[in-house]
């Protein structure tokens, strides 16, 4: 089943991308969501009418991406955490305490939902990687590190 995605989907596509999925995947969730809608020929038609006039817009927030993108690379980020023995924190940092670390830093806004931390949430100290993905076209691979409180 051809379907055309009215928003992002995580781990199937972004916003107005044609995509194939299994019948009762399309028909039971992702259309009574309102995420995606049947791609037939007339809708098509629509949705290469829209991305041509959008792909003008799309090169100023492209680029307003890279500046981001490029802010981040130059940025180093240390969060303090309390931690036990062994380095191993008490709780976990996610990609929400990354957020905030980097409104902090550099005041950047960066939503939580766009960040990955690979490996999920830390619980121990060191330092990791973090992929944020600031457009489609966009995504900055972004290291930062985990120090304990007071050492």
């Amino acid at each position: 089943m051809e379907l055309i995605l009215k928003k992002d989907v995580e781990n199937l596509g972004f916003k107005d991308d044609v995509v194939t999925v299994k019948n009762g995947y399309g028909r039971n969730f992702l259309i009574p969501q309102g995420q995606a809608i049947l791609a037939t020929s007339s809708a098509k038609k629509v949705l290469a009418e829209n991305l041509k006039q959008r792909a003008f817009k799309e090169k100023k927030v492209i680029a307003d991406a890279q500046k981001v993108a490029d802010q981040l690379k130059d940025l180093t980020i240390k969060i303090t955490a309390k931690a036990g023995a062994g380095n191993k924190l008490f709780g976990s940092i996610g990609n929400a305490d990354l957020s905030e670390a980097i409104q902090k830093e550099a005041n950047l806004a960066v939503e939580k939902k766009y960040i990955s931390i690979l490996g999920g949430n830390v619980k121990v100290a060191g330092p990791y990687e973090a992929t944020i993905r600031l457009h489609r076209e966009v995504v900055v691979n972004f290291p930062f590190e985990v120090v304990v409180e007071g050492k």
